[in-house]
């Protein structure tokens, strides 16, 4: 077989090897070679033990108790910055569902390959010792075939392997949805999931996290979340989430709420929006089941963003992801119901949403909606009157033009030419602002008090007629500026 290996990769297992030790590559890297896929990171395993390995790889580190030493080499590619090598081991009993009591060294490649997960992970390469060789596989388990089939299996008995590592129920999933289209978890392993779903309690919640944001962030999303449900995984890990299913809505929605929210997760990962904008997707609406009053076309669901938002904290507090996200999603859900038609809504409106959303996040609660009618059956994810709405967040987000712009004051105007507060100090600013708007590199405070002098003799009709004619062209820079961000946007 002719694979290409990267030579930090070469690197580590001659040492190895010429050490006198066993080294193959072995993890999801293989299953990623075979799959002619680019490795996102590389695994080697051997039988020399942690303490030879970091004598031999004087830069390394280890920080855990199961034999695997981190080497970092000098690679600019981040997936070969830093190469994990792992002595051949067999575990023992798993009492908390996720870690081994203790681990027992193997002798042999096959006794560690027979402790993974997936039969696509249980195969290891063994690098040709003379150039006239090809790389040889070695596949005690079929891993290959399952490949080749798109098949998720476990290696071995499911029920133990997952007994060993409930954390493999949802790498199950993770797998189906994140390797590619047609991938599906074999019968007998989808059983054991079903049977042993209930393990999953007993994985910290940080793990569970890991696990589910690779799933929301795979463009198999919706698909991760129902195999979830499917295999009785998600009510241990987002119970709300199913309080949706077989819940009818009104006559603005063609799909129940559970359906609603997968679809437009689906949405947000078809657009590839970032993990919050998904997470809002998907959370949007969650709070509906507990609000709804009514049935058919005019059931009412009053109040369910606010809901949704503590229920969207709680969730994602519970789940312990960041302070960061936690915040962003919950927002983008309380206000994700923000009213807005052409003409009927005031600017000063436009103003009081931003201020409760923040104009940075302003994008992202735009998609969480885009989502949201895609999800509910709607053709368009972006109809006139949303475009309209980002052209006037646009236009009241821009700096108004104003003489606050000026480097000098009506202190300034005051100080200079000697006079009291009143209309002249106005219309000289006015003035100013207006040359400025020409020439913007005359927006020094030196040069603005030299020409402030200049107005000291000039009668008063003609500074008020000076500051008129800069009010009517600053007007007309407005006006210009406004039909450019129309333009933008597409609106009249």
């Amino acid at each position: 077989m002719k694979m290409t290996i990267p030579k930090e990769v070469k690197f580590v297992i001659d040492k190895l090897r010429e050490a006198g030790f066993e080294a193959y590559i072995v993890g999801g890297c293989v299953r990623d070679l075979l799959r002619k896929v680019k490795p996102k990171d590389w695994d080697v395993a051997t039988n020399a033990k942690p303490q030879i390995i970091g004598k031999l790889f004087l830069k390394s580190f280890t920080d855990n108790k199961f034999g695997t030493v981190t080497v970092l080499t000098e690679s600019k590619e981040e997936a070969l910055k830093e190469i994990e090598i792992t002595t051949y081991r067999i575990e023992s009993k798993y009492t908390d569902k996720r870690h081994p009591d203790s681990v027992l060294w193997a002798k042999t490649i096959e006794d560690d390959l027979a402790r993974r997960d997936f039969t696509v992970n249980a195969i290891a390469l063994e690098l040709p010792k003379t150039k006239s060789r090809t790389l040889k596989v070695i596949d005690p388990f079929g891993g290959q075939k399952d490949i080749k089939e798109k098949t998720i299996k476990a290696v071995g008995n499911p029920n133990e392997r997952f007994s060993e590592d409930a954390l493999r129920l949802m790498r199950a999933v993770r797998f189906a949805v994140t390797l590619g289209e047609g991938w599906e978890i074999e019968a007998k392993t989808q059983k054991a999931i079903l049977e042993n779903a209930n393990l999953l309690k007993m994985i910290s919640k940080e793990r569970i996290r890991d696990e589910f944001a690779k799933i929301i962030m795979s463009e198999r999303a919706a698909e991760g979340i129902e195999l979830l449900k499917k295999l009785e995984l998600l009510k241990n890990i987002i119970p709300e989430l199913e309080e949706g299913y077989k819940i009818s809505q009104n006559k603005h929605h063609i799909y129940d709420c559970y359906e609603h929210s997968l679809r437009s997760l689906d949405y947000a990962a078809k657009k590839n929006y970032t993990s919050q904008v998904r997470l809002a997707a998907l959370f949007h609406d969650i709070g509906k089941p507990r609000t709804k009053q009514g049935e058919g076309p005019d059931a009412t669901f009053y109040s369910h963003e606010t809901v949704g938002a503590k229920m969207t904290f709680q969730i994602l507090n519970r789940l312990k992801y960041p302070r960061r996200d936690i915040e962003k999603v919950t927002k983008l859900v309380r206000y994700h119901l923000f009213y807005y038609n052409v003409g009927e809504v005031s600017e000063s409106s436009v103003r009081r949403l931003l201020s409760k959303v923040g104009l940075e996040n302003t994008e992202d609660l735009l998609q969480v909606r885009y989502c949201d009618r895609i999800g509910s059956g709607c053709s368009k994810a972006e109809p006139y009157k949303l475009r309209h709405l980002k052209y006037l967040i646009d236009k009241v987000s821009q700096d108004p033009i104003s003489v606050k712009m000026l480097k000098a004051s009506g202190n300034d105007v005051m100080e200079t030419l000697k006079i009291e507060p009143g209309p002249k100090v106005g219309q000289i600013l006015d003035i100013l602002l207006g040359e400025v708007l020409e020439n913007p590199q005359e927006n020094e405070k030196e040069y603005l008090i030299k020409r402030i002098n200049e107005f000291k003799d000039l009668p008063e009709k003609e500074i008020e007629g000076l500051a008129q004619k800069a009010k009517n062209e600053r007007e007309k820079i407005n006006i210009k500026k406004d039909e450019m961000t129309k333009q933008k946007y597409w609106v009249t």
